[in-house]
Protein backbone atom coordinates (compact mmCIF):
# COMPACT_ATOMS: atom_id res chain seq x y z
CA UNK A 1 0.00 0.00 0.00
CA UNK A 2 1.30 3.44 -0.96
CA UNK A 3 -0.01 6.58 0.77
CA UNK A 4 0.64 10.24 0.00
CA UNK A 5 0.63 12.23 3.24
CA UNK A 6 0.05 15.97 3.15
CA UNK A 7 0.67 18.73 5.69
CA UNK A 8 -1.16 21.61 3.94
CA UNK A 9 -0.26 25.29 3.89
CA UNK A 10 -0.17 28.02 1.26
CA UNK A 11 3.47 28.95 1.91
CA UNK A 12 4.73 25.45 2.67
CA UNK A 13 2.87 22.23 1.90
CA UNK A 14 4.69 19.20 3.23
CA UNK A 15 4.38 15.91 1.40
CA UNK A 16 5.52 12.40 2.19
CA UNK A 17 5.04 9.14 0.34
CA UNK A 18 5.10 6.01 2.48
CA UNK A 19 4.79 2.43 1.32
CA UNK A 20 3.98 -0.63 3.39
CA UNK A 21 5.85 -3.55 1.87
CA UNK A 22 5.26 -6.69 3.88
CA UNK A 23 5.69 -5.65 7.49
CA UNK A 24 8.03 -2.74 6.72
CA UNK A 25 7.35 0.93 6.17
CA UNK A 26 9.43 2.64 3.49
CA UNK A 27 9.79 6.32 2.68
CA UNK A 28 9.53 6.71 -1.09
CA UNK A 29 9.58 10.50 -1.24
CA UNK A 30 9.18 13.58 0.91
CA UNK A 31 9.69 17.29 0.84
CA UNK A 32 7.98 20.64 0.77
CA UNK A 33 6.09 22.48 -1.94
CA UNK A 34 7.04 26.13 -1.45
CA UNK A 35 5.25 29.06 -2.97
CA UNK A 36 6.75 32.55 -3.27
CA UNK A 37 5.70 35.00 -0.57
CA UNK A 38 3.77 37.90 -1.98
CA UNK A 39 2.43 35.87 -4.90
CA UNK A 40 -1.33 36.06 -5.44
CA UNK A 41 -3.25 33.36 -3.60
CA UNK A 42 -4.58 31.88 -6.84
CA UNK A 43 -1.02 31.46 -8.17
CA UNK A 44 0.10 29.78 -4.95
CA UNK A 45 -2.86 27.40 -5.03
CA UNK A 46 -2.22 26.58 -8.70
CA UNK A 47 1.39 25.68 -7.83
CA UNK A 48 0.29 23.41 -4.97
CA UNK A 49 -2.35 21.74 -7.13
CA UNK A 50 0.05 21.10 -10.01
CA UNK A 51 2.75 19.64 -7.75
CA UNK A 52 0.31 17.38 -5.87
CA UNK A 53 -1.14 16.21 -9.20
CA UNK A 54 2.41 15.36 -10.34
CA UNK A 55 3.05 13.43 -7.10
CA UNK A 56 -0.17 11.47 -7.60
CA UNK A 57 0.85 10.69 -11.17
CA UNK A 58 4.38 9.66 -10.18
CA UNK A 59 3.63 7.50 -7.13
CA UNK A 60 0.09 6.25 -7.86
CA UNK A 61 -0.90 6.09 -4.18
CA UNK A 62 -3.87 4.05 -3.00
CA UNK A 63 -4.88 6.93 -0.72
CA UNK A 64 -4.14 10.49 0.32
CA UNK A 65 -3.90 11.22 4.03
CA UNK A 66 -4.15 14.90 4.91
CA UNK A 67 -3.82 16.77 8.16
CA UNK A 68 -7.06 18.37 9.32
CA UNK A 69 -7.31 22.06 10.09
CA UNK A 70 -6.12 23.25 13.47
CA UNK A 71 -7.86 26.52 14.26
CA UNK A 72 -5.97 27.63 17.35
CA UNK A 73 -5.97 31.39 17.81
CA UNK A 74 -5.30 32.45 14.22
CA UNK A 75 -8.40 32.24 12.01
CA UNK A 76 -6.60 33.79 9.02
CA UNK A 77 -3.97 31.05 9.14
CA UNK A 78 -6.67 28.37 9.35
CA UNK A 79 -8.42 29.85 6.32
CA UNK A 80 -5.16 29.83 4.37
CA UNK A 81 -4.53 26.19 5.29
CA UNK A 82 -8.09 25.40 4.24
CA UNK A 83 -7.44 26.81 0.77
CA UNK A 84 -4.35 24.62 0.37
CA UNK A 85 -6.22 21.62 1.72
CA UNK A 86 -8.97 22.21 -0.85
CA UNK A 87 -6.64 22.10 -3.86
CA UNK A 88 -5.04 18.90 -2.53
CA UNK A 89 -8.50 17.32 -2.23
CA UNK A 90 -9.31 18.53 -5.75
CA UNK A 91 -6.15 16.95 -7.21
CA UNK A 92 -6.94 13.65 -5.48
CA UNK A 93 -10.57 13.78 -6.58
CA UNK A 94 -9.56 14.37 -10.19
CA UNK A 95 -7.53 11.14 -10.08
CA UNK A 96 -10.18 9.21 -8.13
CA UNK A 97 -7.93 8.74 -5.09
CA UNK A 98 -9.71 8.62 -1.73
CA UNK A 99 -8.70 11.05 1.03
CA UNK A 100 -8.78 10.70 4.79
CA UNK A 101 -8.19 13.52 7.24
CA UNK A 102 -6.45 13.20 10.58
CA UNK A 103 -6.15 15.73 13.38
CA UNK A 104 -2.66 16.66 14.56
CA UNK A 105 -3.39 14.81 17.80
CA UNK A 106 -4.35 11.61 15.94
CA UNK A 107 -1.15 11.77 13.89
CA UNK A 108 1.08 12.39 16.92
CA UNK A 109 -0.69 9.61 18.82
CA UNK A 110 -0.22 7.16 15.95
CA UNK A 111 3.47 7.97 15.52
CA UNK A 112 4.61 8.82 19.05
CA UNK A 113 1.99 7.27 21.31
CA UNK A 114 0.95 10.69 22.61
CA UNK A 115 -1.22 13.33 20.98
CA UNK A 116 0.85 16.00 22.75
CA UNK A 117 4.25 15.03 21.34
CA UNK A 118 6.64 17.84 20.40
CA UNK A 119 7.69 18.44 16.78
CA UNK A 120 11.22 17.13 17.37
CA UNK A 121 9.81 13.94 18.91
CA UNK A 122 7.62 13.43 15.82
CA UNK A 123 10.68 13.91 13.58
CA UNK A 124 12.70 11.36 15.56
CA UNK A 125 9.89 8.78 15.60
CA UNK A 126 9.27 9.19 11.86
CA UNK A 127 12.99 8.54 11.29
CA UNK A 128 12.85 5.44 13.50
CA UNK A 129 9.67 4.04 11.93
CA UNK A 130 10.99 4.56 8.39
CA UNK A 131 14.57 3.47 9.23
CA UNK A 132 15.98 6.82 8.09
CA UNK A 133 19.55 7.74 9.02
CA UNK A 134 18.40 11.09 10.40
CA UNK A 135 15.12 12.86 11.17
CA UNK A 136 13.41 14.29 8.08
CA UNK A 137 13.64 18.03 7.65
CA UNK A 138 12.03 20.47 7.42
CA UNK A 139 9.27 19.79 9.90
CA UNK A 140 6.55 20.12 7.23
CA UNK A 141 8.02 17.10 5.41
CA UNK A 142 8.29 15.15 8.68
CA UNK A 143 4.67 15.98 9.51
CA UNK A 144 3.51 14.81 6.08
CA UNK A 145 5.40 11.52 6.47
CA UNK A 146 3.79 11.14 9.92
CA UNK A 147 0.31 11.65 8.40
CA UNK A 148 1.07 8.95 5.82
CA UNK A 149 2.35 6.58 8.53
CA UNK A 150 -0.83 7.21 10.54
CA UNK A 151 -2.96 6.18 7.57
CA UNK A 152 -0.85 3.20 6.50
CA UNK A 153 -1.03 1.76 10.00
CA UNK A 154 -4.72 2.54 10.46
CA UNK A 155 -6.05 1.36 7.07
CA UNK A 156 -5.80 -2.42 7.68
CA UNK A 157 -7.61 -2.10 11.01
CA UNK A 158 -10.40 0.00 9.49
CA UNK A 159 -10.80 -2.52 6.65
CA UNK A 160 -11.11 -5.42 9.11
CA UNK A 161 -13.66 -3.55 11.22
CA UNK A 162 -15.69 -2.54 8.15
CA UNK A 163 -15.73 -6.15 6.90
CA UNK A 164 -17.25 -7.36 10.19
CA UNK A 165 -19.95 -4.69 10.39
CA UNK A 166 -23.08 -5.61 8.45
CA UNK A 167 -24.28 -2.96 6.00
Amino acid sequence: MIVLGIDPGTAHTGYGVVERRGGRLLARDGGVIETPPGSPLEARLATIHARVAALLEEHEPAAVAIEELYFGANAASALSVGHARGVVLLAAGQRGVGCTGYTPQQVKGAVCGSGRAAKDQVQRMVAALLALSEPPRPDHAADALAVAICHVNRAPLVSRIAAKVPA
